[in-house]
């Protein structure tokens, strides 16, 4: 397993897909980062309850919004199913381009715990699936 790698994840809020995919690159010995072009004030308390369910607090997270520096330090952009096209500046998306992984996954915002729970899991296998690369 490659550790050297440095992923960003972004999404628009930070508060739940970005954080979780951030959460488990790290359960699995890799550096990242998360952050969102326009940071909700808090996280998901539906998203933080089902990463508990994996033994993983990510309460003590808060939103944050991604910077030029962020994106300069990764090797890899991960967004998770946002248009950054439309929301990041453009300076900003170009940097990003060249590294850039779209995920295409379900917004968690007002889901049930069961349909986070299936997006949480497919954010976990696709996190190993770069861990294993």
């Amino acid at each position: 397993m490659e550790l050297d790698k440095d992923i960003l994840f972004v999404c628009v809020e930070n508060a739940g897909r970005s954080q979780m995919a951030q959460a488990f690159a790290e359960k699995y010995g890799m550096k990242s980062a998360s952050g969102g072009t326009s940071p909700a004030t808090r996280l998901n308390p539906v998203v933080v309850d089902a990463m508990k369910e994996k033994g993983i607090d990510i309460s003590k997270s808060p939103p944050k919004l991604v910077t030029p520096e962020m994106i300069h330090r990764a090797t890899l952009v991960v967004t998770m199913g946002c248009t950054m096209e439309d929301v990041c500046p453009k300076p900003m998306f170009a940097q990003m381009q060249k590294k850039l992984i779209e995920w295409n996954l379900m917004d968690t915002k007002g889901r049930s715990i069961g349909k986070i729970r299936e997006i949480r899991d497919d954010i976990e296998r696709r996190v190993l699936e770069i861990a294993k690369s």
